[in-house]
């Protein structure tokens, strides 16, 4: 051995003998690797229950020991390994299904801790918090996704996003291959659909809120015809452009369009301000007409009272009724005019022309 007593004591490797035997620590020389290997297992051995014998009747035993601790170390390895296939954790925002040889149970897995046989059971883990997914609106980045033809032939370029969360976990695990990608279909599919029957107006600003809604409802339809455990809770549109090739004609349309609308406005205004007027004038003058008409009934009913009035007393005395109205008359006749009085020729002693006017200047004059 390379580590024997070269003085020739009977030394054994760790320097149990006398004289200039020393072990690996002892600055003799190193201890060989096989005699430690060796040591090593007889120790094991002896942890197990295994014992160790000198000589060549101890190699037989020695080889059974090896065989029985490299067992056990492959069982625990074994074990070990089947733990890690075994044992699986649900998050809070998960759910599982387990599966026996292949077939779904109908139990979920909460969240938690679980157990399964391996091999012959294993898992299946869905998300079921509530996801985005953003569709179209690429036309700018050089692909067609969100160009699509709209009812009155025009073309727009939309973008919108899908909020949507799993409800359950068997059959958006075990009916559709690939739910997200079928989502995505059948949520482009729906708002081809929706677009293609409404003006572009619509979709660029009058009406998307709708449009959103009725997409929704189309998608979770057709959804819940797999069925696919998906929910849609909400459809959003959140750009509706024309294509970059038009986009210039476009905005001087809608600049158009809203000029317009403004122009529209502006002759909505000032024809309800001249009508407002004129409805004002026309209540003024029917308010006068009426004033004008509650007068001359008033007058006309008065002079009527008045006329059967004098027509009671005529009636009680006719000459001295006619004799009054004759003298009321001519009193207003001849109130406002010059008055001359002639008398008849031969008259004695009167004067046959009596200028009144003059002589009530004359009176003025002097007063």
């Amino acid at each position: 051995m390379p580590w024997s007593n070269q003085n020739g004591g009977g030394g054994g490797p760790w320097g149990g003998g006398g004289g200039n035997n020393q072990g690996p620590r002892g600055g003799g020389n190193p201890p060989d690797l096989e005699e430690l290997i060796r040591r090593g297992q007889d120790k094991l051995q002896s942890l197990f229950g295994g014992g160790g014998g000198g000589g060549s009747g101890g190699g037989g035993a020695a080889g059974a020991g090896n065989s029985k601790l490299i067992a056990i170390i492959v069982g625990i390895a074994l074990v070990v390994f089947w733990l890690t296939q075994a044992i699986y954790t649900v998050q809070p925002d998960e759910r599982g299904v387990e599966l026996v040889f292949g077939k779904p149970k109908d139990e979920i897995s909460q969240p938690g801790l679980h157990l399964v046989l391996w091999p012959f059971e294993t898992v299946e883990v869905a998300t079921i918090v509530e996801r985005e997914m953003t569709s179209g609106g690429n036309s700018r980045n050089g692909t067609t996704d969100g160009l699509m033809l709209t009812g009155d032939q025009n073309i727009v370029d939309v973008e919108f996003k899908i909020l949507y969360s799993v409800n359950d976990p068997m059959p958006f695990l075990f009916n559709v291959t690939r739910p997200e990608d079928t989502l995505r279909q059948v949520a482009e599919s729906a708002m081809r659909e929706i677009v293609g029957r409404r003006p572009a107006q619509d979709i660029f600003r009058d009406n998307r809120e709708a449009i959103a809604v009725e997409v929704q409802q189309t998608i979770q339809r057709v959804m819940d015809s797999f069925p696919s455990g998906i929910v849609i809770n909400a459809v959003s549109i959140e750009d509706a452009a024309p294509p970059r090739e038009v986009a210039d004609a476009f905005d001087e349309v809608q600049r158009a369009e809203q000029d317009e609308d403004r122009f529209v406005e502006e002759a909505n205004q000032y024809a309800n301000q001249k009508l407002g007027q004129a409805r004002g004038q026309g209540a003024q003058v029917k308010e006068e007409a009426s004033a004008y008409k509650d007068r001359v009934v008033n007058e006309a009913t008065g002079e009527a009272q008045r006329f059967l009035s004098v027509y009671g007393e005529y009636a009680k005395a006719p000459e001295v009724t006619r004799k009054r109205l004759y003298l009321e008359t001519m009193e207003k006749v001849l109130k406002g005019s010059d008055k001359v009085i002639i008398g008849q020729e031969g008259g004695n002693g009167v004067v046959p022309y009596l200028p009144l006017p003059e002589i009530q200047k004359n009176a003025g004059g002097q007063n």
